[in-house]
């Protein structure tokens, strides 16, 4: 997973001459406009239901976890993958739009399993099973679930209110969060995305606002903070874990957990877009991993680092977020924090999804998806009771082998989208 993100990465920077990263600008103009079309979702609607699943417990709870296994040094690795993951992003939702089919479903059929077997003529059918198989195990809403779960029980304490033991509020939190979700997740991707468009930019802007404010109330100390950030970067005895190899690997494993670059995930929702040129739609999908790791992950790195609630060595997760933030807030952040991953997690339930919903569908028939959902709800309840150790290393290990196959498929298929822009004289 570290050779073909990283270096395939750098490598689609060289190939596009990094022109994406130039386009930021008319990434944002075009997220704005419409392209009409009788089939799919807008391109906000899209980027939204992307960033349900990103910005969230992925950047609040997964920053924490990175920082507790290798140091401050992590955000370096963490900004550095974001980078070469928004081409990653580029060229994958490209390729989702240039290589799907609008004419056999209700819904577009589209995703990595598609310009897989389509794009890929010998090779294809097996990557893109392989891809999907791991695909079903990636997405189940294990991170997620646990990690509310755990909040609410550390910082609300429902015990205080009836004595049913962690356990038991566990199993009740569990069940909840099932019935949430299954009222949303079951009316298919219009009920999604119209969930997601319209919590997800608020509850952002929010996030921003609050981390802004705590950050100019600590203005003194962010440039030692800084600081401190590069200088462990570097530091061959930083790292918890794994020494200085082991440091960077957890922070290339946090951001692509962060912003799901090279995962695949992300074309699936944009494959669905109305947009009619593809690379309209991958720079629209580039701005994920600028939005979800560039910004929210900093914001809570900063946070957590100048709180100095990393060094508290219990801590780790979301506890650990939530500790940085009650410090710094009044003493009331963490339940402000609360709040604001309540509403995070949720829709990152509900798109997770139909991610899985996509990849039975292409295992079994497009219509058969939906069964997917059985599963995925009653995994939630099982994600409630699990640790976080467990539940890191079934994330790690799915992600990377949904990585291998995506990235070989997009390095491969790759000079069908730089010759689009090449046509668009980008390059």
């Amino acid at each position: 997973m570290f050779i073909l993100i990283i270096g395939g990465g750098v490598y689609l920077t060289i190939q596009s001459r990094g022109k994406p990263l130039l386009k930021i600008r008319q990434a944002f103009s075009l997220l704005m406009s419409k392209d009409q079309s009788q089939k799919g979702i807008s391109r906000f609607q899209a980027l939204s239901a992307v960033l349900a699943a990103t910005v969230g417990l992925g950047n609040i709870a997964g920053v924490s976890i990175a920082i507790h296994q290798g140091g401050p040094g992590v955000l370096v690795w963490m900004w550095l993958t974001a980078i070469v993951g928004s081409v990653i992003k580029f060229y994958s939702c490209s390729l989702s739009i240039k290589m799907r089919d609008t004419e056999s479903y209700i819904e577009p059929l589209a995703g990595p399993m598609y310009y897989m077997k389509d794009g890929i003529k010998k090779y294809g059918k097996t990557l893109a099973i392989w891809f999907s198989i791991a695909g079903l195990f990636g997405v189940l809403p294990a991170f997620t679930a646990n990690q509310l779960t755990q909040s609410y029980i550390d910082v609300l304490n429902p015990n205080q209110l009836i004595n049913l033991g962690d356990f038991g509020w566990k199993l009740v939190i569990g069940i909840c969060l099932t019935i949430l979700t299954s009222l949303v997740i079951f009316g298919g991707l219009k009920s999604i995305v119209r969930v997601t468009s319209g919590l997800v930019p608020i509850m952002v802007i929010i996030y921003f606002l609050i981390g802004l404010f705590i950050l100019i109330s600590n203005y003194s100390i962010i440039p030692s903070t800084f600081k401190l950030i590069f200088v462990n970067a570097f530091d061959l005895n930083s790292a918890v874990v794994g020494g200085f190899w082991g440091l960077i690997l957890i922070g290339i494993k946090r951001a692509v957990f962060s912003s799901e670059s090279g995962v695949g995930l992300a074309p699936i929702y944009h494959g669905q877009s109305t947009t009619k040129k593809s690379t309209d739609e991958g720079l629209v999908a580039m701005l994920g991993p600028i939005l979800d790791t560039i910004l929210v992950c900093t914001i809570t790195g900063l946070i957590i680092i100048i709180s100095g609630a990393y060094e508290i060595k219990e801590l780790n997760g979301i506890v650990l977020t939530l500790e940085a933030f009650r410090v710094l807030f009044f003493g009331l952040g963490d339940y402000l924090l609360i709040f604001m991953i309540s509403i995070f997690g949720i829709s990152t339930l509900l798109t997770y999804s139909y991610y899985g919903v996509k990849c039975y569908g292409f295992l079994t028939k497009p219509d058969q998806g939906k069964y997917y959902n059985i599963i995925y709800i009653i995994a939630i309840i099982f994600s409630a009771l699990a640790t976080v150790e467990i539940v890191i290393g079934i994330i790690d290990i799915a992600f990377a082998l949904m990585a291998i196959p995506n990235m070989i498929a997009i390095l491969y298929l790759g000079k069908h989208i730089t010759n689009e822009m090449k046509e668009r004289s980008w390059i």
